[in-house]
């Protein structure tokens, strides 16, 4: 019987938002296997007691990257760790996207500003503003050049604790089309949806946003499988990935492009698609044995 450690996190003193992870280790369970749900920073698990260590809500890592990636080594050395250690460290700064242009796929127009670099931002058009390690819209907001003051305090506010800031055009397009998520889940495309627009006009940075507003089952366009299998193929060392989600919107040509690759702890929205549900946990079952 495998051993499964299904990695999230604390939050208290709120409820998890995982509404997957209940459904997961129930029927991993009726699979045969002995699953449980271990926070990441549990300081008496034993992870060489599983057979797999599989991360799938650690949604505070974001904010305690080093210490998350520390883990992550640790953890890797004691048992299977899924995604692999090397996809984690790569993934957890959103400075993947660089790589990701460079080998030719199309990502959304990405500078970064590290603490002590001018605040440089556009004056022509709207734009984003976010963490080069962030997650679920924290710290991000969109500005108009009329907001320059307001913009430059938010990166001030990041620099101050330490972070580095990513500054993309807005994509109109996510107003019309929104937001698509295509995951995939042992190497084959699992489902897809699609969320409005998440950041409002006028928000703030410090605000709190419903990360995935309109959720709804999608299916994704060949435009679209073709440029999320360009971005996984384009990971470095090709590792094998037991689970991805891409996110795409369209670019001012109308075309997709990657917004954001998610390899760490991608919500899979298995409440919306409970169909997926048995290829998932025979994925899990494989990697585990």
């Amino acid at each position: 019987m495998p051993r499964i450690a299904l990695v999230t996190y604390d939050p208290r003193p709120e409820t998890s938002r995982d509404r997957d992870l209940p459904v997961l280790l129930e029927a991993l369970r009726a699979g045969g296997a002995e699953a449980e749900g271990v926070f990441w920073d549990d300081p008496d698990v034993d992870w060489g007691g599983f057979d797999l260590a599989l991360i799938r809500s650690t949604w505070d890592y974001s904010w305690r990257a080093a210490e998350f990636v520390a883990w992550a080594e640790r953890c890797a050395k004691a048992t299977r760790l899924a995604n692999p250690v090397d996809v984690v460290r790569w993934n957890a700064d959103k400075r993947y996207l660089g790589d990701l242009t460079a080998a030719g796929v199309p990502v959304v127009p990405t500078r970064y500003l590290a603490p002590g670099d001018a605040a440089d931002l556009p004056g022509d058009r709207e734009y984003v503003i976010k963490p080069a390690s962030g997650a679920g819209a924290r710290y991000a907001a969109r500005y108009t050049p009329g907001q320059h003051d307001t913009a430059v305090r938010h990166l001030a506010r990041m620099h101050e604790e330490g972070l580095t800031a990513m500054v993309q055009p807005y994509m109109a397009g996510i107003d019309v089309r929104g937001e698509r998520a295509l995951q995939f889940f042992g190497g084959r495309l699992l489902h897809a949806s699609r969320k409005r627009a998440v950041l409002a006009p006028g928000t703030a940075f410090d605000a709190d946003k419903v990360a995935h507003p309109g959720l709804e089952p999608w299916t994704p366009a060949p435009a679209e499988l073709s440029v999320a299998e360009r971005a996984l193929a384009a990971v470095p060392d090709t590792p094998e990935l037991l689970y991805a989600r891409v996110d795409l919107v369209d670019g001012e040509d109308g075309l997709p492009r990657v917004m954001e690759l998610e390899l760490v702890e991608p919500n899979l929205f298995l409440f919306l698609h409970p169909e997926s549900v048995p290829a998932v946990v025979t994925a899990i079952l494989a990697a585990a044995r």
